[in-house]
C-alpha cells in the first residue's frame, strides 16, 4: 500500500504442556518456550513495529517466589529489544556459570521468563499513542494467584463510553476511558466475582483458605467470566488472557472480524494472529492449524485441558477482507492465491484503460507488497493474449509465414521492474515544499524501460486510501519515464468509509474516494446532499447504536464507480506532469469472488457487521462537516 496505513496488532500465546525438563532433553535448550515466542512474534512483525510486549507465568511455584514476568518496549526495534531484555540475565549467568543454563529447575526458581505460559503482543502506535503505558500485555495484580490477570489483544471496540459507564455503575473508578483499560477491568471485575463465588462455596464446606485457593484455580468457570465480560462489547477482537494460577484463553468476536488460529499437540498449545506463523514456528501442516470459531473462546486450563466454548452467539461471518488484501502475511496458502486472483480479476478493466494496446503498454507494481497481485495480473494478461493468439491462428494459420508465426507466438506482456524504493529518506527541513521534494525521491525508477510518448505505463497497488503518496511522489516519479498514459490499478475496491475495528482509517476527509464524491456533488450542483446527510446523522446522535442507520452511503448514490474513479484521477494528477492519468479500482463483486470466505467489506460498502459501526461512520461524517479533526470513536 503506497499510503502508510497502520493495523493495530498481533498476538501470540504459547502453553508448554510438558515439564520443562522434557524440552531440555528433547530439543537441547532450556529456553524452548522463549525461542518459540521469538519466532511467533518476529514472523508477525508485519502486524506491528512500534511496540512489543511479552509476559510469562510460572506454574506451581512456592509462595514468596515471583511467578509473573513482563517486559515491554517502544524502541525502534521493539521485538529485538523485548527479547534482549528477557535474555539479559541469562547472558550474565552464562558468563558466571554456564552449566546452570542446563538446570531448568534452577532457572525456573531464580529467573523470569522460564515458566510454562507465554503471551506476546506487537502493535502499531495508532492515533499517535505509543507510550510504554499503551503497550500490551496489560497486568492486573493481586495477592491471590487466581485474581491476577494479564491481557493482550488485537482489537478495537466502538462503544467504549457505554462500557465505561457500566464499570462506573459497578462501583469502579477506571483510571482511563480507553478500550484496553475497559476490557481489562471488565474481565477483572467478573474474575473477582468468580473468585468470591467459589470462595463462599468452599468456605461453607469447611475448607481452609489455603485449600480454597487451590480449588478456585481448579474449578474456575473461565467461559462464564468471559460471557459476562464480553456481553456488551461491540467491535472486532481477538482477546488473549492469562490468569495467575495458569489458565489461559483467547476470545474471538462474534463476526470473526479479527483473525485467530490455534494448534495443539502433546507438547504445546499455540495461538497466533497468522496461520503460516504457526506452521513455520512448529513445522506443522496447514490442515493441523485451526481457525478459532467466531464468538468462541479457546480455553487452556492449568491441568492441560483444552476446550473451545461458545461465549457469544456467532453472527454472520464478516472476517476482515483487508487482512487478505494487505495486512496478513502473503505466505499463507489461501491468502497468496486470493491476492493473485485479485490481480487477475481486474485485467478486463486494465485492458479498457489501455485501449487493449498491449504492444505499447508496460506493466509493473508499486510498492513491493503488491507483487503477488501483480503476478495474478500478469497471468490474466497472458490468458488474454493466449486467447487472442488462438483466434488469430485459427483465422489465418494457412497463410502465415514462419516469421509471422514466430512473431505471433512471441507476443507477451511487457513486464518490467519500474520502481525501486530506496532506504528510508528523511528530511530535517520543516518547510512543506522542501519536504515534498524529498518525498518525491523515495522511489527511484528504471530508465529506458518505457518508450517516451507512445507507451502506457500500468502499475498495480494493493489499495488506494488517501492517495497522498500517489500525488506527491509516485505519479511524479513515474512521469520521469515519459509515458503517454499512467494507469494506477488498485487491487482493492474504493475505500469509502472509516474502519472502527482495528485499522487506522478513521476520518472521512482522508479518503480520496470521499473527496471525489464531494467534488462531484459540488460540480453537479448537488452540494445540498451533504447537508441533508448531515442533518440525518445529527438526528440519530442520541439514538442507541442498534437503531442507527448509515446515511453516509447517500453521498455516493448519485455516481457510478467509474464516475468516482475518474474524479479521483483528476484530484490526484499533479499539475506539473505530462502523462494522462487513469485510476482503476477492483469491483466489490470481484473482491467477494477472490476472497469468498472473508466478506467483511465495510470500508468499501458501508455495510458494518456491528451496530457500533453505523454510529461511528455517522460521527465521522459529522466531524467532517463540522471541521472537527479527530477520530470518530
Amino acid at each position: 500500500m503506497s499510503d502508510a496505513i497502520k493495523h493495530e496488532c498481533g498476538i501470540a500465546l504459547l502453553r508448554l504442556k510438558q515439564p520443562l525438563s522434557y524440552y531440555r532433553e528433547k530439543y537441547g535448550t532450556s529456553f524452548y518456550g522463549l525461542n518459540k515466542m521469538y519466532l511467533l512474534m518476529e514472523k508477525q512483525h508485519n502486524r506491528g513495529q512500534d511496540g512489543a510486549g511479552l509476559a510469562n507465568i510460572k506454574l506451581d511455584v512456592e509462595p514468596g517466589q515471583r511467578y509473573i514476568s513482563r517486559v515491554r518496549s517502544n524502541s525502534n526495534m521493539p521485538i529485538l529489544d523485548v527479547f534482549a531484555q528477557a535474555n539479559s540475565r541469562f547472558k550474565e549467568l552464562e558468563e558466571k556459570n554456564s552449566e546452570l543454563l542446563n538446570d531448568v529447575d534452577y532457572l525456573k526458581k531464580n529467573f523470569g521468563f522460564t515458566g510454562e505460559l507465554f503471551l506476546g503482543h506487537l502493535r502499531y502506535g495508532t492515533f499517535g499513542k505509543n507510550s510504554i503505558e499503551s503497550i500490551h500485555p496489560f497486568l492486573r495484580q493481586n495477592n491471590w494467584m487466581t485474581r491476577n490477570l494479564v491481557v493482550a489483544g488485537n482489537f478495537n471496540l466502538t462503544n467504549v463510553d457505554e462500557l465505561f459507564g457500566q464499570l462506573v455503575d459497578l462501583g469502579q473508578h477506571p483510571k482511563e476511558r480507553t478500550d484496553t483499560v475497559t476490557v481489562m477491568e471488565k474481565i477483572g471485575h467478573f474474575l473477582d466475582e468468580e473468585n468470591e463465588r467459589l470462595f463462599r462455596i468452599y468456605k461453607d464446606q469447611g475448607y481452609s483458605n489455603q485449600q480454597i485457593s487451590h480449588l478456585i484455580g481448579k474449578n474456575m468457570d473461565v467461559a462464564q467470566i468471559l460471557r459476562r465480560s464480553a456481553d456488551k462489547w461491540d467491535g472486532g477482537y481477538a482477546m488473549a488472557g492469562l490468569i495467575g494460577h495458569g489458565d489461559a484463553f483467547v476470545l474471538r468476536d462474534p463476526s470473526g472480524i479479527r483473525p485467530a488460529f490455534w494448534y495443539e499437540d502433546d507438547e504445546v498449545v499455540v495461538v497466533a494472529s497468522e496461520r503460516p506463523v504457526i506452521q513455520t514456528a512448529f513445522n506443522v501442516p496447514i490442515d493441523s492449524v485451526k481457525e478459532l470459531t467466531p464468538g468462541h473462546a479457546l480455553i487452556v486450563r492449568k491441568d492441560n485441558r483444552v476446550s473451545v466454548e461458545q461465549v457469544r452467539t456467532p453472527k454472520e461471518f464478516k472476517a476482515c477482507s483487508f487482512e487478505r488484501i494487505y495486512f496478513s502475511r502473503g505466505s499463507d496458502a489461501d491468502i497468496y492465491k486470493e491476492r493473485k486472483e485479485l490481480g487477475r480479476l481486474v485485467v478486463p478493466r486494465i485492458l479498457e484503460a489501455v485501449d487493449h494496446d498491449l504492444k505499447n503498454s508496460v506493466f509493473s507494481f508499486i510498492p513491493n507488497t503488491a507483487e503477488t497481485a501483480f503476478l495474478g495480473m500478469v497471468k490474466g494478461l497472458e490468458d488474454y493474449l493466449n486467447q487472442w493468439k488462438f483466434d488469430r491462428l485459427k483465422e489465418g494459420a494457412m497463410h502465415l509465414s514462419d516469421d509471422e508465426l514466430l512473431n505471433l507466438i512471441n507476443i507477451r506482456p511487457r513486464v518490467e521492474k519500474i520502481a525501486i524504493k530506496d532506504a528510508k529518506l528523511r528530511t530535517f527541513i520543516t518547510q512543506d515544499d522542501a519536504r515534498d521534494d524529498m518525498v518525491a525521491h523515495v522511489y527511484d525508477v528504471t530508465y529506458g524501460t518505457v518508450n517516451e510518448g507512445t507507451d502506457n505505463l500500468v502499475v498495480i497497488d494493493d489499495s488506494i486510501v488517501r492517495g497522498t503518496t500517489l500525488k506527491k511522489s509516485i505519479l511524479k516519479i513515474l512521469d520521469r519515464l515519459g509515458p503517454k498514459r499512467i494507469v494506477v490499478v488498485s487491487s482493492a475496491p474504493q475505500i469509502r468509509y472509516p474502519d472502527c475495528y482495528g485499522i487506522d482509517m478513521a476520518k472521512m476527509g482522508d479518503f480520496i474516494a470521499f473527496q471525489a464524491a464531494v467534488s462531484l456533488l459540488k460540480k453537479n450542483g448537488k452540494e445540498d446532499v451533504l447537508h441533508i446527510v448531515y442533518r440525518k446523522c445529527k438526528e440519530q446522535e442520541a439514538l442507541p447504536k442498534e437503531q442507527v442507520k448509515n446515511y453516509v452511503k447517500e453521498v455516493y448514490d448519485s455516481f457510478s464507480d467509474e464516475d468516482i474513479s475518474n474524479e479521483i484521477a483528476v484530484l490526484l494528477r499533479p499539475a506539473d506532469i505530462h502523462a494522462e492519468v487513469r485510476i482503476i479500482f477492483q469491483p466489490v463483486s470481484n473482491l467477494h469472488s477472490a476472497c469468498p470466505h472473508n466478506l467483511g467489506d465495510w470500508y468499501f460498502t458501508g455495510d458494518y457487521p456491528t451496530p457500533g459501526g453505523n454510529k461511528v461512520v455517522n460521527r465521522a461524517f459529522i466531524n467532517y462537516m463540522e471541521g472537527v479533526n479527530e477520530r470518530a470513536y
